[in-house]
């Protein structure tokens, strides 16, 4: 097995902590804390009940992709300038964190491993239908509120 090694920089082009890259990566970092503060919030106010369909994650997942479906109308169709860090920071760091697909694997993994198979088996197919009936629904509403407003 041969390993590559990465390309040579050059002579005197470093990699500081305000280059594009190392802010792109601090703003999804920063909003990833903020979306996973808030999932984590949900699922202690509302907590999955031992042997129960994870109605929590359910509608974190719902509405977390419906908030993606507004937000990615927004920064791609209304006609305005927006700070480069802004879909990072938003979407992919904010809403990223805050949507939990990876809890959704976990809370079917228990419910299997609990012997409820149908719950787990409804969930699995519930959740990536919402999630993305929500994205289309809250994109097609904020598209038609931008062309009622004249964008």
């Amino acid at each position: 097995m041969t390993l590559s090694k990465a390309p040579a920089r050059p002579a005197g082009a470093t990699r500081t902590a305000g280059s594009p890259r190392a802010r792109t990566v601090a703003a999804v970092a920063l909003g990833g804390g903020a979306g996973a503060a808030a999932r984590h919030a949900a699922a202690v106010h509302w907590p999955t009940p031992a042997h129960g369909f994870p109605w929590t994650t359910l509608g974190v997942n719902i509405a977390g992709c419906a908030l993606i479906g507004v937000l990615m109308v927004l920064l791609t169709e209304a006609r305005r300038t927006r700070h480069p860090l802004l879909r990072p920071f938003l979407g992919t760091g904010v809403l990223g964190g805050f949507t939990t697909f990876s809890t959704y694997t976990v809370d079917i993994a228990r419910l299997l491993a609990e012997g409820h198979a149908r719950t787990a088996l409804t969930c699995l197919v519930a959740t990536p239908l919402a999630a993305l009936t929500a994205v289309w629904l809250a994109a097609q509403a904020t598209r038609g509120l931008l062309k009622g407003a004249g964008r």
